[in-house]
C-alpha cells in the first residue's frame, strides 16, 4: 500500500512538472527556474526564509493542481506568482514578523532624538525603541560588517541595484555572493534587534 501511495505521489509530481513545462519537456528545469525566481521574489521583500517560502508556494500550487486536475485559465508562472503574493501576505501577518526588516528602518542619518521629537504615541515609542536597539546591534558587528550592511541598504529601487553592483565590484565578489553575505549579516542583526526589543 505504501509503495502504491509513493508511486501515486511520483505520478502526481510528474504531471505537475509537465504542467509547469507547458509542453516544453524541460525535465524539471522549469521547476528549478521558477523556484529560483520565487526565492529572489521573497528575498527582495526581505523575508528571513526566502527558500522556505518559495517551497511553500510551489507546494501549494502543486496541491491545488492535484486537487483540480488542471489549471487552464492562467499560465503556470503567473499562477505561482499570484500564490506567492498570498504566501507573502501571510508571512507579514505572522506574530514573529512584528519587527520590521532593515529596509523599513529609518536611514542611518535619522537619530533616536529625531524620532523622539515625533508625537508621543505607542507607535512612536516602538519606533524609538527599535531604532535604539538597531544602533546598539550595529555596534556589535565588526567594522566591515557594519559598513557593508549600511551600504547595502542605501538607495532606492533601481539606484539600490546599481549601488549593490558597485559594492560587489569593489569587494571583488559576484552579486550573488554579496547578497548571501549581506543576508547573513542582516539575519544576525535582525535577531539581535528582536532580542533587544524583547528585553526593553
Amino acid at each position: 500500500m505504501q509503495l502504491k501511495n509513493r508511486t501515486s505521489t511520483q505520478d502526481a509530481f510528474r504531471q505537475f512538472l509537465d504542467w509547469l513545462d507547458e509542453g516544453a519537456g524541460s525535465g524539471g528545469e522549469k521547476y528549478l527556474e521558477l523556484r529560483r525566481r520565487l526565492v529572489l521574489y521573497f528575498d527582495r521583500r526581505n523575508c528571513l526564509t526566502p527558500d522556505e517560502l518559495a517551497d511553500e508556494t510551489l507546494n501549494r500550487v502543486a496541491q491545488k493542481f492535484q486537487e483540480q486536475g488542471e489549471i487552464t485559465n492562467i499560465s503556470p508562472a503567473q499562477y505561482c506568482y499570484v500564490t506567492a503574493k498570498f504566501v507573502f501576505l501571510e508571512y507579514t501577518r505572522r506574530p514573529e514578523q512584528g519587527n520590521k526588516s532593515l529596509d523599513e528602518f529609518p536611514s542611518s542619518g535619522s537619530t533616536a532624538a529625531e524620532l523622539a521629537a515625533a508625537p508621543v504615541n505607542s507607535e512612536g515609542a516602538v519606533k524609538e525603541r527599535t531604532l535604539n536597539c538597531l544602533e546598539r546591534c550595529l555596534k556589535k558587528l565588526s567594522a566591515d560588517e557594519s559598513r557593508l550592511i549600511l551600504e547595502y541598504y542605501q538607495g532606492e529601487q533601481r539606484g539600490k541595484i546599481e549601488h549593490r553592483r558597485q559594492i560587489a565590484e569593489k569587494l571583488g565578489v559576484s552579486a550573488n555572493a554579496l547578497t548571501i553575505r549581506a543576508c547573513r549579516i542582516r539575519n544576525k542583526l535582525e535577531a539581535c534587534v528582536r532580542a533587544c526589543c524583547e528585553r526593553e
